[in-house]
């Protein structure tokens, strides 16, 4: 799901804007595919709180997401 190309240039610039070093043992490779997987994973649990706010659990509210629909159309 996400680019490990844009992963590997996010996580350089920010470790360098941080002033730590990654220790010799690590690749850099092994280090975006598990902070890949630690994003990822983090954000399918954000996207089922998501949905159950915006489907209200039990009531859906559907001209509030008409509403939304038409907003968004609109800009």
């Amino acid at each position: 799901m996400l680019d490990p190309d844009v992963v590997k240039e996010f996580l350089e610039e920010e470790i360098a804007y941080s002033g730590f070093e990654i220790p010799p043992d690590i690749e850099m490779s092994n280090l975006v595919a598990v902070f890949i997987d630690y994003v990822e994973d983090d954000y399918y649990e954000w996207l089922k709180d998501n949905f159950k706010s915006f489907f209200e659990h039990s009531y859906r509210d559907w001209d509030w997401v008409r509403t939304r629909i038409s907003k968004r159309r609109d800009s």
